[in-house]
């Protein structure tokens, strides 16, 4: 096969990867994670369900694959936010990475569904801990910067939180750049991850419109919240 050839084919499958991708987002938009199989696909491609298992050869490989593609915008988006300040900006990071977050997720709430885990009928992720690698490295950059920012002189009230409480990466990640700063500091970064990742879980799935019309200023209360106990401010 000479080189004209085999590029014509890898764009070919490269454009049939991204139509199976593209149709597999839409069935889940439209009726959830569940809608997603190879032989809904199939048939608005107008394909044969055979002829999609030379992309993937199971339904839970397509899921894996846009479980990924999913998390690794989510967590671009929000490193590229963050970036986009200087290092000496701490509450501006801190800012642009929630909201980033949340930007992302009410762009694309069958993302956020399908990254933090609604539940798929008969699907089992890999073994391989690929997905929560990346899901982890969201929750790790959003510690890293409540660590950046935790004040010299203590910080908020001390927790009976101790290192033990957490996983060794984490504390060993946490502890080698940022060595003056106590548990506390993770411990805070989870509450407030938590409590930002609920606000948008219950917005998304319609949980909160029966009780405020502006979601987006709970969220933005939290992140006050969230800076008052780091002694920032807007």
């Amino acid at each position: 096969m000479n080189g004209s050839s085999q590029n014509r084919r890898e764009r070919l499958r490269a454009f049939t990867v991204k139509e199976i991708k593209t149709v597999a987002t839409t069935l889940m938009t439209r009726g959830g994670p569940d809608a997603v199989t190879l032989r809904a696909i199939a048939r608005h491609m107008g394909l044969t369900p055979s002829a999609l298992y030379a992309y993937y050869p199971t339904r839970d490989a397509l899921i894996t694959a846009l479980t990924i593609d999913e998390s690794l915008a989510m967590v671009d988006a929000m490193e590229t936010a963050r970036d986009a300040l200087p290092a000496e900006d701490k509450s501006g990071r801190l800012q642009a990475w929630v909201t980033a977050f949340r930007t992302w997720a009410m762009a694309n709430p069958a993302g956020f569904r399908l990254v933090f885990g609604d539940p798929i009928s008969g699907y089992r992720p890999p073994e391989d801990g690929t997905v929560a690698l990346i899901e982890n490295r969201a929750c790790a950059g959003f510690i890293a910067l409540v660590a950046a920012a935790w004040p010299l002189d203590g910080g908020p009230a001390p927790t009976e939180h101790e290192w033990t409480d957490f996983p060794t990466a984490l504390v060993q990640d946490v502890r080698a750049a940022f060595p003056g700063v106590p548990p506390a500091a993770a411990a805070l970064a989870l509450r407030q991850w938590a409590a930002l990742h609920g606000l948008l879980a219950l917005e998304i799935r319609g949980r909160l419109s029966t009780h405020t019309r502006r979601p987006e200023k709970l969220y933005k209360a939290a992140i006050v919240e969230m800076l008052a106990a780091l002694r920032l401010s807007l």
